[in-house]
Formats: C-alpha cells, sequence, structure tokens
C-alpha cells in the first residue's frame, strides 16, 4: 500500500490587490505539515504553481525551502515530488535540485531531449521524469511520471516540429510508455501534470489562460488506462473528470480571489494498492483569514452602508459574546464591497472606511457597477470623429456610462480645463525650452480667483 497527498496551485508570495498573504500560506504549510505526519503519508505531490510568479519574493522561496526541511526531519522517508506550472520559472524550479536531493525531494521545471541528429522523432529524457515512489518499507511501490508545464520551445523545433499539441502529445506518449515498459510487476503508474484539461471547470479571474495552438485545454485522452492515479494542477476549483475518475483537481489550498470562496479547498489522499487505485479522500483546508463580499451581489448605496453597519456590529458582538481574544491583524477577514451606483460618488471610500473604521477587517476592493443606461449614445464613424469637440466625447460618455448628461458645473470645470490645456500648447510652440506654464492653474486655484 502506498499513501499520496496530491495537492497544486499553492502561488506561494501571491497579494490580494497588493496586500501580503504570507501569514496564510504559511498557515496552510503548517496544517500540511502536520497532514503528512498525522496521516503517515509516503509521498507529496506538488503539481504546479507553487510560486504565484516566476521571480518570486525571498520570503517565498524562503517558505517552500523551510517547508521541504521540516517535512523532512518530521517524515524521513517520505518522498516530494513538485513540478513547475504556467506560473513558475522552469529553470527557477530545478535549479537547487541537486541540494533538494538530500530531502527526498525531486523538482522538475522543463522537460529535456536526447541530442540526436538522426532519430525522428526525437527522443525524450524519460528516464528524468520518472520518479521512483517508495512505501513504509523502503520498496519502489509506484512510479510518478512529473509532467511540469511544457511550454512551445521544449515541445517545437529542432527536429519536433512545429505543432505545438503534437509536440505535447509526443511527450506524453513516450513518457507513459517508457514508464509502463520498465516498471516490475504490482507497481502503480502515477501521472503529474500541469494543464487545463478539456471539460475542466475553470474559477472567474484566477487561473491565467494557457493558450495552446490556439485552443484552450488538452484531451485527456492523453492519459490511458495504465495510469492509476493523474494529479492534476492548474485549475484552482478541486474537481474529479467525470468520464476519468482517476484523473483530478486538487485545486488551490487558498482562495486565490473573491471569485474562489463558494467552493472548498482541499487536499487529496490518495492510496494505492498493488498497480490500481483503492481510495481517494479529500481533506478540507481550514481558512487562516475569511474572505467576504459585501453585499453578495452588487447593490444601491444605502443598502451597501446597511449591510457594512450590520458587519461591523457582527464583529463586535462575537468579541464580546465569546469573550475571545481579538484576532491579531493578518487574521482579520478580507473586504470586498460591491456597490451599485448611478453616478459619480466622489467620496465613496471615505464613506465605507467610516462606516468600518472600528471594524477587524481589511478593506482591499471596492467594485463599482453603474446601472444599465437606457441612453447609450451611438458610436461614432471615424468621419464624425474628427467633426467632435472634448466636451462632445465627454457628453458621449458620461451619457453612455451614467445614462444622464454631465451637469452644468461639472462642464464649466472640464470647459476651462481644455483652455487651458489649449494655452499651454501655445506658450509651448512659442518657447519649447519652458517646462511650466505659469498660466495653468489648479481647480481650487480657479475657484479662488
Amino acid at each position: 500500500m502506498l499513501k499520496l497527498i496530491h495537492t497544486a496551485d499553492w502561488h506561494l508570495g501571491q497579494t490580494l490587490h497588493g496586500q501580503p498573504r504570507e501569514a496564510e500560506h504559511q498557515a496552510f504549510l503548517d496544517t500540511l505539515l502536520e497532514t503528512l505526519s498525522e496521516r503517515h503519508i509516503d509521498a507529496l505531490l506538488i503539481a504546479g504553481d507553487v510560486f504565484d510568479n516566476a521571480n518570486p519574493s525571498i520570503r517565498a522561496q524562503e517558505q517552500l525551502y523551510q517547508f521541504i526541511r521540516q517535512a523532512h526531519q518530521r517524515c524521513p522517508q517520505l518522498d516530494i515530488v513538485l513540478i513547475a506550472g504556467n506560473h513558475d520559472s522552469g529553470a527557477r524550479i530545478e535549479l537547487p535540485a541537486p541540494l533538494l536531493a538530500q530531502f527526498n525531494t525531486h523538482a522538475l521545471g522543463r522537460v529535456h531531449w536526447h541530442p540526436s541528429q538522426v532519430e525522428t522523432p526525437r527522443q525524450l529524457d524519460t528516464d528524468a521524469l520518472r520518479i521512483p515512489l517508495t512505501d513504509a518499507q523502503g520498496q519502489i511501490a509506484a512510479w510518478c511520471l512529473a509532467l511540469p508545464f511544457l511550454r512551445p520551445a521544449e515541445v517545437t523545433g529542432s527536429g519536433l516540429g512545429d505543432d505545438y499539441l503534437q509536440g505535447i502529445e509526443m511527450v506524453h506518449r513516450q513518457l507513459i510508455q517508457a514508464a509502463v515498459d520498465k516498471r516490475a510487476p504490482g507497481q502503480a503508474l502515477v501521472a503529474m501534470s500541469h494543464a487545463h484539461l478539456t471539460t475542466g471547470q475553470v474559477s472567474e479571474d484566477s487561473e491565467r489562460p494557457i493558450i495552446i495552438g490556439g485552443a484552450e485545454s488538452i484531451s485527456t485522452q492523453l492519459f490511458p488506462a495504465e495510469l492509476a492515479y493523474v494529479a492534476m494542477g492548474h485549475l484552482h476549483r478541486p474537481q474529479q473528470l467525470q468520464e476519468h475518475p482517476c484523473i483530478r483537481y486538487s485545486g488551490s489550498p487558498l482562495p486565490m480571489s473573491f471569485a474562489e470562496t463558494h467552493y472548498p479547498h482541499q487536499l487529496v489522499e490518495v492510496t494505492l494498492e498493488g498497480e490500481s487505485l483503492a481510495n481517494v479522500t479529500p481533506i478540507p483546508l481550514p481558512h487562516y483569514a475569511a474572505m467576504r463580499r459585501v453585499p453578495a451581489q452588487p447593490a444601491p448605496l444605502d443598502t451597501v452602508m446597511s449591510a457594512l453597519k450590520a458587519l461591523a456590529q457582527e464583529c463586535q458582538t462575537s468579541t464580546e459574546h465569546h469573550g475571545s481574544a481579538p484576532l491579531p491583524p493578518e487574521r482579520w477577514p478580507w473586504l470586498e464591497v460591491r456597490v451599485l451606483l448611478t453616478q459619480p460618488e466622489p467620496n465613496l471610500r471615505q464613506q465605507i472606511e467610516a462606516v468600518l473604521a472600528e471594524a477587524p477587517v481589511r478593506l482591499v476592493r471596492i467594485q463599482v457597477h453603474y446601472a444599465q443606461s437606457e441612453h447609450s449614445a451611438e458610436t461614432p464613424s471615424l468621419e464624425q470623429l474628427d467633426r467632435l469637440t472634448p466636451t462632445d466625447i465627454l457628453t458621449r460618455q458620461w451619457l453612455t456610462q451614467f445614462g444622464q448628461a454631465p451637469d452644468a458645473e461639472l462642464m464649466a470645470d472640464f470647459q476651462w480645463l481644455v483652455e487651458q490645456a489649449q494655452l499651454d500648447d501655445e506658450v509651448f510652440e512659442d518657447n519649447p525650452s519652458a517646462s511650466e506654464n505659469p498660466t495653468l492653474k489648479t481647480s481650487a486655484a480657479r475657484d479662488e480667483s
């Protein structure tokens, strides 16, 4: 028997609208460490997007390598296999591989081909991508076929052809066939890949698109029946592909955006018996910091303000009734406020912040929606554009976006700005070396005059 943990899409170093999430990632890593120890896991598979970008912060890298060191201390027999995703730099992932090998960790960032000028097709270095997974007795119970995210430069050109999809198919075909030929009886085959498979469900505003030959996904037929389990990364929503029970996305351990709060986040425990899949058990993950959208759907400002007042009261009442110590700031809920307006609200943020002044929440985004206008201006032709004045353009845009014409005061301010800009151009034409226009005033200066 062999027990695996499948996880992916950590995105270490990610920020939420500019705010760091280091504490949340560390809480996840601590939970993962306890899970590996308590459940006596034999292997950990990390299916790509370990970091949030190709040039991760020092702290993000430190979190990964500290985790690997601690995991090896707690579970000396644990095998760790991690691959690069589309967010990662393959070179950065595999650069420390010789050092990580001391901790039973295999880091794979790219695929490599045997040098040859006569073989067609060229031969993949399959041995580098076949990682042995050992059971509690130290015997090889399975092989992990680790496929990092395949970039076009790795699977096309230099005798490989120019078709990206064919290059991907060639890699899968050669690696899986080599693994089937070389495994001993009773040894399972587990594939790990980072890609968007057909029928996989995406999350709104989360996964960075992977474009493959003009398509957005690759076929599940790349993974034949000889594979006991396929550990996928890239899609943040945990899911099992219905037509292929052994193919799963573990999903991201944290919600990467407010669009990812309505489904669970988890690890996947996989049990193998001989060459076959015996059991798959999702392990729910706690959220170190909640993510809240108030309200659930964009609403008028008075409705939003009432909801925010209720939220502030809820936070205060919860602390008083439970007698609990206040949460540290890094555990305060993230907050997105969604407002439906009919016209601009200049001091919107100040109003919202005033209501939340005493609430232990972190306001990171105010999402403003405007009511659909019944007065949509027709798009002018190219000939008409030449005849439109700046005020014409402003009026059309204002009418389209807000459903009403700009008021007289705004139009007067705008006209004054246009006149000052024109005057500034005239001064510059007369004296191109002039860096400042003494006649250009701020709106406040105009009001004073």
